[in-house]
């Protein structure tokens, strides 16, 4: 078989709409003396002009019922040709479509008395209904011609009586029967040719298009003339056989406006997809059956009671092998609700457990110490059954030594009992000081006790602030779980603890409040459907509540003003970026453009009196610009590179882009700065350079200019090992290996692994030689997070991007190189590392579930999943280091990282 290309139309998310392009055809006029006999035929629209005004409604019908609302044409006068030419958007998507939905397309014409089927003034002129799925249960696309059916509201029934399809007609001349049939077959067939144009599939001729546009016309005139003679040929044929003609109206009554044959259709157009769109359902999940849960290990003692004996009446077959039936009956309330048995038997067994002196002195024995380890070793994620929620409360007085239990706990208590609620705030009064990993889990979404999540906020008011900078990206998240309220006259501090110890922190210190202020500004800034209006109200007031608390601080007044200093300095610089992203210029003259406009005092950059911290990074206070050192990159975004003057006397060369939202970017180098921070922990220092990334709206930011050279610049400049070429330039020495300096090689080394382990963590992808970069100094890092989570634009991408020009680098693989065996060994000892630590990131990726970031809210009940299927917890560390090592060396020897690599080169190379 041909391979077939399709798309599934549940997958399809796009609005249903129709073009009405135009209505042709003829019909015999009225006779006058029917006109004078029958006055509610003289002011009716088609009957005083044969190009008289028309609307069409079009409406989805399903299982003979509406599904939409009647869409309307707008009103257009004709002059010489009844056209619309008008999309109608119809409030219903593709995948809501079912297989035997019809789109029911009504003209309407204008009548002063109104008719048979009016509504109002108005009346059917003609009504055609067409399947929106063909016969091969595919979407219908493209132009189509609909029969008219003269008089009739368009019906919608399965069974319709107003088929789009043009039906047969036979007249009693064969060879008018000839005619018309040959000449209807022409037609239909270049209705084809003419749907392959319109779709691209043949080759367009202007100047024999046009010709060929021209015949068509006339050929389709002179048919429907044709046809108009036939039908007024048949309808003397029957009656002078003494019968009434029939043209498709309900028969002959006082309120028929027949005036005679005719033959109209209307043109229309569906949108077109450049693949076929194949119906399928929606297929739900199987609906949840009741079951007997199994019962853990510490209670595996209790003897079960068989299953009661089933005794079968007369007439009642039983199974093939003569024992009971046992028949499972569908519960729609179980898994949407507690089972009221199961809840009123867990208050019996912890009333047990709640009151009573001898819960504190409960201990477990071997098998049940060995269970609850096995809970305690449970990820984030990870979900407690009954069982293991009434075994942990069982044993809350033990647990309250381990640290690990606190979060166990708090998904083991019923918050709705009151009684069980106060008792469990009695019991984490006196836990022993939890992780930050699992205070920040406590500030998810599934926690919405208010004593847990000040719990959590009182184990981060331990933290120092560099500690809370790591994760005060996900803390500003963390808020859209808070009780803030939208209330200007009510104070956020009182509702919220989280908002008041964010708030309290960041007065207290200028780093933290420039990021919470610009965190705060950018989701405020955040406009999408998924935001909600609610949402960015309670920033908003988060935002003023800040400001007003810094007024009430000492000197809070001036670091108010430099925060909207560095607003304005952002808004300038969103001005001319913007200004350069639309110029249609050259590059050069780009550059020029930006100059001047740096270097003119009204922008106040040449020369920034008083000096402002950089909103990027806060401790670097810059004091103007230095305009001759300006970049333009060629991109589609056209990012320009300012550098700025210090006051220490230095430079800071940042770039700043309009059109793209770097959120996605942020979070990623904030992941990697903490998971720097986690293996320094570890007394392991990768030489890890994240450069710094600030959103500063949903539509621009700015990052940290590192001097670097990515390897395809490197590959197409020093021979056949670049990156050993690239160093011995700027790091030469001659007794050393290779040419380069022991420090560089090392630097260069080091910095491999970690990416390396840290990219395939977070699942990075298109990578290849354009954004792997590598510094003069020797350190190697990644650039262009726009695919996180293990999506990749090419197909069979590698999991993890380990190039051949970074290993040839340190020696080879084949036979491994000493350099390279370090670099394994450091690969190791750094996933190793983070696989400790995987909880603290888990969470974070939690807390940015309900972010905009493009990668997450494509799946986000699965993004925390994706990240923790890279760290493998299910394996044990020997199976995990034995996995790592086995991805590193698909990604080296395996083919399709090498040809990613080369295809990429030349699409760039075909680009400049």
């Amino acid at each position: 078989m041909d391979p077939f290309s399709f798309v599934t139309s549940e997958s399809l998310d796009y609005p249903l709409s129709v073009r009405i392009i135009n209505l042709e055809g003829e019909e015999a006029p009225q006779k006058a003396s029917e006109l004078l006999q029958r006055p509610d035929l003289r002011h009716i629209g088609s009957n005083t002009s044969v190009h008289s005004d028309l609307y069409v409604t079009a409406q989805v019908w399903a299982g003979s019922k509406p599904l939409t609302v009647p869409v309307q044409t707008s009103y257009k006068p004709f002059k010489n040709e009844r056209s619309w030419n008008e999309w109608l958007d119809i409030p219903i998507p593709y995948k809501s479509l079912p297989l035997n939905s019809r789109l029911a397309i009504t003209i309407w014409d204008v009548s002063p008395i109104g008719g048979r089927q009016a509504q109002g003034h108005a009346i059917p002129f003609g009504g055609t209904t067409l399947p929106l799925f063909d016969k091969e249960s595919q979407v219908q696309k493209g132009r189509l011609k609909c029969a008219v059916h003269r008089h009739q509201l368009a019906d919608g029934h399965d069974d319709t009586t107003t088929p789009s399809a043009s039906p047969k007609r036979r007249t009693g001349s064969k060879k008018i029967e000839t005619i018309v049939d040959k000449e209807a077959e022409e037609l239909e067939r270049m209705d084809k040719l003419f749907k392959k144009y319109e779709m691209n599939e043949i080759p367009k001729v202007e100047w024999l298009d046009q010709m060929v546009w021209r015949l068509s016309e006339k050929r389709g005139a002179a048919a429907t003339r044709n046809s108009i003679k036939s039908l007024q040929r048949q309808a003397s044929l029957r009656q002078e056989n003494g019968t009434e003609a029939d043209d498709g109206a309900d028969g002959k009554d006082e309120t028929r406006t027949q005036p005679g044959p005719s033959r109209f259709t209307l043109t229309i157009e569906l949108p077109r997809f450049d693949f076929p769109i194949v119906f399928t359902d929606h297929e739900y999940p199987p609906p949840p059956i009741s079951s007997v849960q199994h019962l853990s290990a510490s209670q595996s003692h209790f003897d079960l009671k068989p299953p009661p004996e089933v005794q079968l009446g007369p007439g009642i077959n039983g199974t093939k092998d003569g024992g009971s039936r046992v028949v499972r009956i569908y519960d729609p309330e179980v898994a949407a609700r507690d089972n009221p048995a199961e809840a009123k038997h867990r208050r019996l067994v912890r009333s047990q457990h709640r009151h009573g002196t001898l819960d504190k002195d409960l201990k477990p024995n071997a098998k049940v110490r060995d269970e609850l380890n096995v809970i305690m070793a449970y990820s984030p994620t990870h979900s407690l059954t009954p069982e293991e929620k009434d075994l942990v409360w069982k044993f809350r007085y033990h647990l309250t030594k381990d640290k690990r239990a606190m979060t166990k706990f708090v998904k083991s208590v019923n918050w709705q009992d009151q009684s069980e609620s106060k008792q469990a705030i009695q019991v984490m009064a006196k836990w022993t000081e939890i992780d930050v990993d699992d205070a920040l889990e406590l500030l998810g979404p599934t926690f919405d006790a208010p004593a847990v999540r000040s719990y959590s906020v009182d184990r981060l008011q331990k933290a120092d602030d560099n500690e809370l900078q790591l994760y005060l990206l996900q803390l500003v998240q963390a808020l859209k779980f808070e009780p803030v309220p939208t209330d200007p006259n009510e104070p956020t501090t009182e509702a919220s603890s989280l908002a008041m110890f964010l708030i309290s922190r960041a007065v207290q210190n200028f780093t933290l409040a420039t990021y919470l202020y610009w965190y705060l500004v950018v989701e405020y800034d955040d406009k999408s459907p998924e935001q909600g209006q609610e949402v960015r109200t309670m920033y908003a007031k988060v935002l003023h509540d800040f400001m007003v608390e810094l007024e009430n601080q000492p000197g809070g007044s001036e670091v108010r003003k430099t925060l909207l200093r560095q607003a304005e300095l952002i808004t300038v610089l969103s001005k001319i970026s913007g200004e350069v992203k639309n110029a249609s210029e050259t590059t050069s003259q780009k550059i020029e453009r930006v100059k001047r406009f740096l270097a003119d005092p009204k922008n106040e950059l040449l020369t920034i009196d008083p000096p402002v911290p950089l909103p990027l990074d806060p401790s670097v206070i810059v004091v103007g610009v230095i305009p001759e050192e300006t970049r333009v990159f060629k991109s589609s975004l056209s990012p320009i590179m300012v550098t700025f003057k210090t006051e220490s006397g230095g430079k800071y060369p940042m770039l700043f882009k309009t059109g793209d939202d770097l959120r996605q970017d942020q979070l990623v180098i904030q992941i990697i700065t903490l998971m720097d921070q986690l293996l320094q922990k570890e007394n392991l220092d990768l030489k890890l350079s994240p450069y710094k990334i600030l959103a500063t709206s949903t539509t621009a930011g700015a990052s940290q200019f590192v001097p670097s050279q990515t390897f395809a610049a490197i590959s197409s400049k020093y021979g056949s090992n670049p990156a050993i070429g690239y160093l011995k330039q700027h790091n030469p020495d001659s007794r050393a290996y290779q040419g380069v300096r022991k420090e560089t090689l090392e630097t260069f080394v080091k910095s491999c692994a970690g990416y390396c382990v840290i990219t395939y963590i977070l699942g990075v992808g298109d990578r290849h030689l354009e954004n792997l970069l590598l510094a003069p100094d020797g350190h190697f890092f990644h650039a262009d997070f726009g695919f996180i989570l293990g999506r990749d634009p090419k197909p069979f991408a590698p999991a993890l991007k380990l190039s051949k020009e970074m290993v040839d680098a340190m020696g080879g693989f084949s036979p491994p190189s000493e350099l390279y065996l370090q670099f394994k060994q450091y690969c190791f000892l750094a996933f190793t590392a983070l696989r400790k630590s995987s909880n603290l990131i888990l969470n974070l990726f939690s807390l940015m579930v309900h972010a905009n970031i493009p990668d997450i809210k494509i799946e986000p009940d699965k993004a925390v999943f994706k990240v923790k299927d890279r760290f493998h917890l299910d394996l044990n560390e020997e199976d995990a280091i034995r996995l790592l090592e086995g991805i590193m060396e698909d990604s080296l020897t395996g083919f399709m990282p090498v040809m990613i690599d080369r295809l990429h080169a030349f699409t760039q190379a075909l680009r400049t």
